[in-house]
């Protein structure tokens, strides 16, 4: 056991404690609501070539990566798999669906053996049932991460439907 502010805290909880505090969407958190934050989390492992959720699959959890890779596929109107990106250590995926009721927008598959951190659905309602401040903060941290890939996104369809005639004036 190792002890968090007076708090003794085992050996998981204290590696999920210490992974949270290197993402940014934590990074309002103060060492004892992450300590909180971690009690509602679970590590995963998924093998390669493991499937973690496919798209049009229910959607009730958030993952982070916390060490390992999977690729993210969406399926093409070929009918075929497009792998539009590949998340590492630090990526957060399935964000969407601690909000939203909507099926999984993209198949999620393990490029390589991953370690993934996992916040339910039920867990992050039970934050913020019992602890609205801390919920309050992650739903702000996942709102700037929404934002963030918003614009990233937008910055990529524009540099793949922009003619060299466009934008001059």
């Amino acid at each position: 056991m190792v002890e968090v502010k007076g708090q003794k805290v085992s050996r998981i909880k204290q590696t999920i404690i210490d992974f949270l505090i290197t993402m940014p969407l934590f990074d309002e958190l103060s060492p004892i609501e992450l300590s909180t934050t971690a009690d509602y989390m679970n590590f995963f492992e998924l093998e390669q070539g493991k499937t973690l959720f496919r798209e049009g699959d229910a959607g009730d959890y958030i993952c982070f990566v916390v060490d390992g890779a999977v690729d993210v596929l969406k399926l093409a109107a070929t009918g075929q798999r497009a792998v539009i990106a590949t998340l590492t250590r630090g990526s957060t995926l399935g964000e969407m669906s601690i909000i939203d009721n909507i099926a999984r927008s993209a198949t999620v598959r393990a490029r390589k053996d991953s370690t993934l951190v996992i916040l339910s659905r039920k867990g992050f309602n039970t934050i913020l049932d019992n602890h609205p401040k801390i919920g309050i903060k992650i739903l702000k941290g996942i709102a700037r991460l929404l934002s963030l890939n918003m614009r990233r996104t937008s910055s990529h369809l524009a540099d793949h439907i922009v003619s060299p005639s466009d934008g001059e004036d």
